[in-house]
C-alpha cells in the first residue's frame, strides 16, 4: 500500500498528464492546458490573484526553456512554490495558536482546522 506521500506524488503526476494530454503534445501543457488545469485544480489560488493576466505571467515564469510549453519538472516549481507559501502561512497559524492557546490554558491541546489558501507566490 502506497504511503500518503507516494499518493500525493502519484496524484500529481496523474493530475499533469490529465491536461498534457488533451492536444497534440501530451508531455507538455500549452497555455489553454496550464489555464484549465490552474480553474480546475487551483481555482482558490487563481480566484486569489487580482490581475487577470495571471495566468499568463505564470506561463512565462514557468517555461524555463523558452519554449512555449510546461513540462513536467516545470510545472513541479509552480507546485512547489505555492507549497512553501502555504507551508509558510500553516507555519504563522501555529504560532497564533501556540500563542493564543499559552495565554488562555497553557495546558490546552493545540488542534488545527486549516484550509489552507495560498494568495501569494
Amino acid at each position: 500500500m502506497p504511503s500518503e506521500l507516494e499518493t500525493a506524488m502519484e496524484s500529481l503526476i496523474k493530475v499533469f498528464h490529465r491536461y498534457a494530454s488533451k492536444e497534440k503534445n501530451t508531455t507538455t501543457l500549452n497555455r489553454r492546458e496550464l489555464r484549465e488545469l490552474m480553474e480546475n485544480e487551483l481555482s482558490n489560488f487563481l480566484k486569489s490573484q487580482k490581475d487577470p493576466a495571471a495566468v499568463d505571467k505564470i506561463m512565462k515564469d514557468l517555461d524555463t526553456n523558452g519554449d512555449g510549453q510546461v513540462d513536467f519538472e516545470e510545472f513541479v516549481s509552480l507546485v512547489v512554490g505555492l507549497s512553501i507559501a502555504c507551508e509558510q502561512c500553516y507555519q504563522s497559524h501555529m504560532c497564533k495558536k501556540t500563542k493564543n492557546a499559552s495565554q488562555t490554558d497553557p495546558h490546552s491541546p493545540i488542534s488545527v482546522n486549516l484550509n489552507l489558501r495560498c494568495h501569494h507566490v
